[in-house]
């Protein structure tokens, strides 16, 4: 089980969750934030630092949301354009902001004001 970002964290990317996190499992994509579903201690430290509550328990998530444990997963296992899956790095600071958003987020239009 893990904890998994979804739409609400489109386009915003707050960021708290990243600086309440103790095992640095939350990367950083070009729309939206990824919480690696290995690298997640299921700890729950982010779940209510999250300005627009986008983050769940894997089985607590909304219906509606049901892709983004999906999204969570293939952000970090599949391959997008010229680049490599990212896989487990071992901790997001290291890695830095990632170029490019899983297939569902890169598909939506914008989302609220755009501003990060």
């Amino acid at each position: 089980m893990t904890y998994v970002i979804a739409l609400p964290c489109v386009d915003v990317k707050d960021r708290a969750c990243i600086d309440e996190c103790p095992v640095d499992c939350i990367y950083e994509g070009e729309r939206s934030l990824y919480i690696h579903p290995d690298e997640c201690v299921d700890c729950g430290a982010c779940e209510p630092v999250c300005p627009v509550e986008a983050i769940y328990y894997e089985d607590d998530l909304p219906d509606e949301w049901q892709d983004y444990y999906k999204a969570n997963v293939e952000f970090f296992e599949i391959s997008t354009g010229s680049l490599p899956a990212v896989g487990s790095p071992g901790g997001a600071a290291k890695v830095g902001v990632i170029r490019r958003d899983h297939p569902l987020v890169a598909a939506l239009p914008p989302q609220g004001d755009g501003h990060d």
